[in-house]
């Protein structure tokens, strides 16, 4: 066991292969969202965070998930997935129901207004994220990037996230 006197105060500091790594990584984390909020509001005026939950709901079966699940899906808290869900049902895309099944969760529910939402918002998605990222990448490098971000979101979040079928 190291003596608590003779350890160091401040954490190790990332150099070399580690930093440019790392900084890589964060200038993606931090410039990408932005990019495809920017797109998806001037094409389709949805946030990113929108989108995706139009598309899990355009995903699901009956179009429908209930709103614990589908801030699951969003990586979302429930609170911010309610604030969300205001403004889309302001817009008409989607409503919220109590479970018939179980009347202690509610439901999202995509409407038909909703589903012509995603269904107009995706090529123009497609595209950016075509743009951006997968054309950037030969097929191996793709499917490092989907092996590496499953990896780093299992060590942030022991599920893993959503995962298209």
């Amino acid at each position: 066991m190291q003596d608590p006197e003779t350890r160091a105060v401040a954490p190790e500091e990332l150099t070399g292969e580690e930093l440019e790594t790392w900084a890589a990584l964060a200038t993606v984390l931090e410039w990408l969202p932005p990019a495809l909020d920017a797109q998806l509001q001037r094409d389709s005026q949805l946030s990113h965070f929108e989108y995706g939950v139009l598309y899990a709901l355009a995903q699901a079966p009956d179009g429908s998930l209930r709103m614990s699940v589908l801030a699951g899906y969003a990586n979302s808290t429930l609170s911010r997935l309610s604030r969300a869900a205001v403004r889309l049902e302001r817009q008409g895309w989607m409503r919220r129901t109590p479970d018939p099944s179980d009347g202690r969760y509610t439901l999202a529910v995509l409407t038909e207004p909703g589903r012509a939402k995603v269904r107009d918002a995706t090529p123009g998605h497609v595209r950016l994220v075509h743009q951006l990222v997968l054309d950037r990448l030969t097929a191996p490098q793709t499917r490092q990037l989907r092996e590496i971000s499953r990896r780093i979101g299992r060590a942030v979040r022991e599920d893993g996230g959503w995962q298209p079928r």
